[in-house]
């Protein structure tokens, strides 16, 4: 959606917040133990408190309040009985609507993880997401956002997935532009415009550069198992700069 008016902004702020805070609780929940299924009923216990509802259950009738996908898992995982252990590869990505409005949010977790590479992966697609918001300007192209992600990937060694991207958002959970990238696309049309929301995120890979199905009808993952952090805010696109809507405010 593009912002109509200050309502529009107020009313996703809100929405924005609702996830950003629904996510920061999934994380201060995680321990050893601990199931997605378990995780997944914080979100539940929170969105209902703020009378929001769940995007992917109320867009796409998805089996869970959250995407929470562990390991193998990159994307679009189920939340169930599996137990959180030591060194997990965990996604958390939080989506929900209020009034009509829509925010979208992402955080990558390596857990108790001594594993340098899985780290250096997480702080390599954190600074990706910041290099490719800083590109959504008005006017400029949405491809310039891929090629900011494609190249802190490449600089440090690491892969981007180039079948699961950003998009806009705010009105619905997805809508135009339907694609924004996590790779350079030179032959990718259209920029962003003053007040578009959308939501960029990152997915950066150890190889793999495709997501492949699971086997579920929802869950997507990687055919070298390699594993992918993603990172990802909401924000509305200004000349002034972005406002990053899924922040949580210290």
């Amino acid at each position: 959606m593009t912002i109509r008016n200050q309502f529009d902004i107020e009313a996703l702020r809100r929405i924005g917040h609702i996830v950003a805070e629904t996510l920061e609780l999934m994380k201060d929940a995680i321990e050893e133990g601990i199931t997605t299924l378990e995780l997944d009923a914080i979100a539940e216990a929170n969105f209902r408190r703020h009378r929001a509802t769940s995007a992917p259950k109320k867009v796409y009738n998805f089996p869970g309040q959250t995407c929470i996908s562990v390991n193998e898992a990159i994307a679009h995982g189920i939340p169930s009985k599996r137990k959180i252990r030591k060194g997990d590869l965990i996604n958390l990505d939080v989506s929900a609507e209020l009034d009509g409005y829509f925010a979208d949010t992402g955080f990558t977790i390596p857990f108790a993880s001594v594993d340098k590479e899985i780290r250096m992966l997480c702080e390599c697609s954190k600074r990706a997401l910041d290099k490719g918001i800083a590109q959504a300007m008005p006017g400029a192209k949405l491809n310039l956002v891929g090629k900011a992600i494609e190249r802190e990937a490449h600089r440090n060694g690491f892969n981007t997935i180039r079948n699961l991207t950003g998009h806009g958002t705010g009105g619905a959970l997805h809508e135009y532009p339907d694609h924004i990238f996590n790779y350079y696309e030179p032959k990718q049309k259209g920029v962003f415009g003053n007040g578009m929301v959308v939501a960029i995120e990152t997915f950066v890979s150890t190889g793999a550069d495709s997501a492949e199905d699971a086997g579920d009808g929802w869950t997507l993952t990687t055919g070298d198992r390699s594993r992918v952090a993603q990172y990802e805010h909401s924000l509305i696109v200004t000349d002034q700069g972005p406002i990053i809507l899924t922040q949580v405010m210290k």
